[in-house]
């Protein structure tokens, strides 16, 4: 099957995020008999024509190598780095874009492929390219092909990542009563992030989490010595009717005075979730798929600082994601291809 070829040679060639030109030259190579455009280590492939303008976006890079072999098949999966994460969707990406129905269907058809999207999102090539490519902005409807195990996921979740800094005094730990110690003084600000836990948002009959958790955290520089300062990275997640200044208010607003500096260090809007979009319909429709809210984030969102309303859709499964053991059923190649090629024609 021309699919898995494909998507055996993808994952093949390596593109650990930061890592992506050799991959984003193959892909350019593959298509040199269409129009292209490359922008840094991303590419748009189409032209407009004055049909209806639809995107399919995806990213080309995955996250750092962690002892996967290379792909191999079994069972009917096929197991290797970014299988599922989101190679799977490229190759599904690059066969639509190839094919001739498609071409010649009622819309201006454009694939999106970039770089660095495993990262912060400041270093996301998404947002580079629709600023050297306005026209992209044009588009109608958007179809982003991260794995969504063949369901339609709608909106996304922002995220924030924050340092919480908690300062002290230092002191010999013998002595603790000569300074104050930053790691017992944080802990009102830990049991604050405790106490969020997790708080459902419906959005449309959809529900979405609200989840603030630190992740990371940093303090002392000896075991007989009371840390002067103490560190947490908390990474929270907020939902599609909260804009970025509101989801910074509330995660002060949860830490109060238990903190004594925030550093906001990864600003990722959330993605509204489309209403009354014919294409989401049709797409809806001819798949028969199931809609569900989008808990993590993604590109969505980003396109939709354009002026671009999209969904995910993709045949890899989410929760297999940056796993060792990540594959995809190669049979939602198929299916993810044929449903896409009926929605485009």
């Amino acid at each position: 099957m021309a699919l898995i070829e494909t998507l055996f040679w993808l994952v093949g060639v390596k593109s650990p995020i930061g890592d992506e030109e050799e991959l984003c030259g193959a892909i350019e190579q593959r298509f040199s008999g269409l129009p292209v455009q490359r922008v840094g280590n991303g590419l748009v492939v189409g032209q407009r024509t004055g049909r209806p303008l639809l995107l399919l976006t995806g990213h080309i890079d995955t996250v750092p190598h962690q002892g996967q072999p290379a792909p191999y098949v079994d069972a009917g999966r096929m197991y290797g780095l970014g299988t599922t994460d989101m190679k799977s969707g490229v190759a599904v990406m690059i066969h639509l874009l190839e094919d001739v129905a498609v071409q010649g269907g009622p819309y201006d058809v454009v694939g999106v492929f970039y770089d660095q999207e495993e990262g912060p999102i400041l270093d996301n090539q998404l947002s580079t390219i629709m600023e050297v490519v306005p026209w992209l902005s044009d588009a109608e409807f958007g179809v982003v092909l991260e794995p969504t195990d063949l369901e339609i996921e709608v909106g996304c979740n922002g995220a924030i990542n924050a340092i919480l800094r908690v300062h002290g005094k230092s002191a010999h730990a013998a002595r603790p009563w000569n300074g104050v110690n930053a790691i017992t003084k944080a802990i009102p600000m830990l049991q604050a992030l405790e106490e969020f836990a997790d708080r459902p948002v419906d959005i449309d009959g959809l529900v979405f989490h609200e989840v603030m958790n630190p992740t990371i955290v940093k303090g002392g520089v000896a075991r007989n010595v009371l840390p002067k300062d103490f560190e947490v990275n908390v990474n929270y997640r907020f939902p599609p009717n909260c804009s970025l200044a509101e989801a910074q208010d509330r995660l002060r607003a949860v830490v109060g005075d238990h903190v004594d500096e925030i550093e906001f260090t990864d600003l990722a809007p959330s993605g509204p979730v489309p209403t009354n979009n014919p294409h989401l319909d049709s797409l809806a429709a001819i798949s028969g798929a199931k809609r569900r809210p989008k808990q993590g984030w993604t590109d969505v969102a980003q396109l939709a600082q354009f002026g671009v309303e999209a969904i995910n859709y993709g045949p890899g499964d989410p929760s297999l994601s940056h796993q060792v053991e990540e594959s995809v059923e190669l049979d939602n190649l198929g299916t993810a291809f044929e449903v896409l090629k009926a929605f485009l024609t």
